[in-house]
């Protein structure tokens, strides 16, 4: 998992929209879109509910 993703994946973790995490990260909401579809596809899941618990289940947050 790159940097970007983990930074990502914790603000994900943290409640904050696309819409936020763009903002924050001065990107494009379809970059966070993609980051979060590869964030998915790495950890298998399909929502952003499942991408925090196995987060957590594998110790990344």
């Amino acid at each position: 998992m790159t940097n970007r993703e983990q930074q990502i994946l914790q603000l994900i973790a943290a409640g904050r929209s696309n819409e936020d995490i763009a903002k924050q990260l001065f990107l494009s909401q379809g970059t966070i879109k993609r980051y979060t579809h590869n964030l998915y596809q790495k950890l298998e899941v399909k929502s952003r509910v499942q991408a925090v618990a196995r987060a957590q289940e594998l110790n990344l947050l």
